[in-house]
């Protein structure tokens, strides 16, 4: 795991309690070094939520843009 995985993981995290909290998590994937895309998955409870969309851009994108510069979009698997 190279030092860029490694920072997502750890941002990941921060945000998983958050997450765990509403009765959901989320999952690192993976990360094309080459578009800064950032895959993660989301269970529990976030699979089928109306907020969703919103959970994944504009919180946990925006976090791990903040915090790892390197991440330039984060999808869901």
């Amino acid at each position: 795991m190279d030092s860029i995985e490694k920072k997502i993981i750890e941002t990941i995290q921060r945000i998983r309690p958050y997450i765990i909290g509403d009765g959901g998590d989320i999952e690192f994937v993976s990360f094309n070094e080459e578009t800064g895309t950032v895959v993660v998955r989301f269970l529990g409870a976030c699979v089928g939520c109306y907020l969703l969309d919103f959970t994944l851009k504009g919180g946990v994108e925006a976090l791990l843009m903040d915090y790892v510069p390197e991440v330039k979009e984060v999808i869901s698997a």
